[in-house]
């Protein structure tokens, strides 16, 4: 098992309600992704993103919501730590998957 990175804060000093909620109900399954090969997640999200955009019916939509659901989370727990073009390039992110799951659904 590898170490867990140094740091100064695990949590978002000072958070409080859904936050702070999601912050600590996400710590389990960030100590569990930090165990996991480096190269496994990005690789099942590239595959799932790749059959989303290949797969042009309802079965690549659900393909793409595993990689939105990861997405969003992630750029929620560090929203408060990044910079305007990080919170920039995470919304255009998230919006392009979004778009992507709604066109594989037939809503556009």
């Amino acid at each position: 098992m590898r170490p867990l990175p140094a740091g100064e804060h695990f949590f978002t000093p000072g958070a409080i309600g859904a936050r702070r909620t999601v912050e600590t109900k996400s710590a389990p399954l960030l100590v569990f992704l930090f165990q996991m090969p480096r190269w496994l997640a990005p690789v099942v999200l590239v595959a799932l993103l790749i059959a989303g955009l290949v797969v042009p019916d309802w079965r690549g939509g659900v393909a793409v919501l595993p990689v939105l659901a990861f997405i969003v989370w992630l750029a929620y727990l560090s929203w408060p730590s990044l910079r305007p073009m990080g919170r920039l390039l995470r919304v255009a992110v998230g919006t392009f998957l979004v778009l992507l799951v709604a066109t594989r659904f037939g809503l556009f």
